[in-house]
């Protein structure tokens, strides 16, 4: 599971360029800062690889297996 942090996002789209199974996307919604958030299109075919999460220049992403962080 992917847990994304809205508050923390800049809408660098890092995630969504490096997701290895393309299922991130830009959102269509705005966070406070008015940058837009990544919204996962299939959460069943993620990976858990969090190479979103390690490409989040902001920490803004946490991949979880299960209780634990990847």
């Amino acid at each position: 599971m992917v847990k994304i942090n809205i508050e923390l996002c800049k809408d660098c789209r890092y995630c969504v360029k490096f997701c290895p199974k393309q299922i991130l996307k830009t959102g269509t919604v705005r966070n406070s800062r008015g940058h837009f958030y990544p919204a996962m299109t299939d959460a069943d075919k993620c990976i858990t690889c969090a190479i979103c999460a390690t490409m989040c220049p902001e920490g803004a992403i946490e991949v979880m297996k299960g209780d634990e962080a990847v």
